[in-house]
């Protein structure tokens, strides 16, 4: 992945990719399970983490 051509998430994408609560995708950027970055006042998530994070759960659940 490159910075420059990395995909950004807004929470409203991700709660939708992930199908969970703002609260939750919130709970797993603070516990650092999701990356994200601030633009100004704007949370941004790139779409790798997201993948990462669905390969790392299904990794565990095995």
């Amino acid at each position: 992945m490159t910075t420059a051509t990395a995909e950004l998430l807004t929470v409203p994408e991700v709660m939708a990719r992930l199908k969970l609560g703002r609260s939750t995708v919130y709970d797993l950027i603070r516990s650092r399970r999701l990356v994200s970055i601030t633009i100004g006042r704007a949370r941004r998530i790139p779409a790798d983490s997201v993948h990462d994070f669905i390969v790392n759960e299904i990794e565990e659940a095995a």
